[in-house]
């Protein structure tokens, strides 16, 4: 997978660039202003997901996710457009999402967490960690909601094994475990079983 990183803060660009290059993504192009962006963007690499500090200069709010949008879309590519931003709250992130945005990383996300979000939405998927969309009902009371067997297999998740191999360690049925699955993403909010696991490790669970 090919990332754009868009942040004007050399530290965070430059760290955050090394560690998902460390966690094996092919290339990481990191530049400092949206202007740099657009012009990679411009050029002859393809890239997967392209992540944009909200504040960095020349994004005026979302206008320059959607600048970015415009360019990937003209080009007849399928490039994926996140944000990323220090600044989290609800409404910003609802306000990006509506716009179309990949999803929207806050950059206290755990690393773990921050990983699994870019892979997801490299790979078509919307992310937004589920505590900041549903301030209402804390992510920790919707985990303890959950019975024993559903937080065993949302463990099973996390630790990245399939439905069979979660059944064979619990002794149960591969159909069950598959309703088990369905029923705590429903709980969760989840859209499917690596969204589950990216919300019960950005809560902590593991």
């Amino acid at each position: 997978m090919r990332i754009l990183l868009a942040d004007d803060h050399d530290l965070v660009r430059e760290t955050l660039a090394a560690f998902l290059l460390a966690e094996g993504f092919a290339e990481v192009r990191a530049v400092g202003d949206l202007t740099s962006a657009l012009d990679e963007l411009s050029g002859l690499t393809q890239f997967d997901l392209v992540l944009l500090d909200y504040q960095m200069p020349g994004m005026n709010g979302l206008d320059g996710m959607l600048k970015a949008q415009d360019l990937v879309r003209g080009a007849g590519r399928k490039t994926r457009v996140a944000i990323i931003s220090g600044n989290t709250n609800r409404e910003l992130a609802e306000s990006a999402l509506a716009a179309g945005a990949a999803g929207f990383v806050p950059k206290t996300l755990a690393s773990r967490a921050m990983v699994a979000a870019v892979q997801a939405m490299a790979s078509g998927e919307v992310f937004a960690p589920l505590s900041l969309l549903m301030q209402d009902t804390p992510v920790a009371e919707i985990l303890a909601s959950l019975t024993k067997r559903e937080v065993d297999v949302l463990k099973g998740i996390c630790e990245g094994k399939s439905n069979k191999e979660i059944a064979r360690d619990l002794d149960l049925q591969e159909v069950t475990v598959k309703l088990h699955v369905k029923t705590l993403s429903r709980k969760l909010g989840a859209k499917n079983r690596t969204h589950a696991a990216m919300i019960a490790r950005d809560s902590g669970m593991t």
